[in-house]
């Protein structure tokens, strides 16, 4: 990693919905698929992405706010094992900077975000064939039902931060 670049990992949902969401934002050099893994209580895997930045062109302050309004982070529903609402940090310093932005949006939210802030223990990477996933089948049922209408949520809400070139078939 060079100067600039960071990482963090995001869970909520489906994997691929939230490889394609982070794919499409400017800054964003690399998004890793898979599945993520903590301690404690949160030692199972989970549907996770690691995300690859430039902390100059991207904050982790705007990365977080796309996460949480691009799954369900106030919903404790049945599938949380398969799709823990987290943020993985990997440093004890990053922890600290991920609670502090959660709970300044947990001030501005009407509903009790359920997302954790939990360490980054261990990555398994999802199969070569299911990676990339949206922007090699963008016309796939999947991803038009349920991709299509966050990424139509970052043009609205984020346009600052969305690389337009990704994004311009959608426009």
């Amino acid at each position: 990693m060079t100067l600039n670049e960071s990482k963090i990992a995001l869970g909520g949902g489906c994997h691929w919905c939230t490889e394609a969401v982070f794919q499409s934002l400017q800054g964003v050099i690399k998004v890793e698929q898979g599945h993520v893994a903590s301690i404690g209580d949160n030692r199972s895997f989970s549907e996770a992405v690691i995300v690859y930045f430039n902390s100059e062109e991207i904050a982790v302050t705007t990365l977080i706010e796309i996460h949480l309004h691009t799954h369900k982070s106030t919903s404790n529903h049945s599938m949380r094992n398969k799709y823990r609402s987290a943020v993985y940090t990997f440093s004890e310093v990053q922890k600290q900077e991920v609670e502090q932005i959660i709970a300044i949006f947990q001030k501005l939210s009407e509903k009790k975000l359920v997302t954790q802030v939990i360490p980054f223990q261990t990555f398994k990477a999802s199969r070569d064939e299911i990676t990339n996933y949206y922007f090699n089948n963008p016309k796939k049922p999947f991803c038009e039902s349920f991709i299509n209408p966050k990424l139509k949520l970052l043009l609205n809400q984020f346009s600052s931060a969305v690389n337009p070139e990704k994004l311009k078939h959608l426009k």
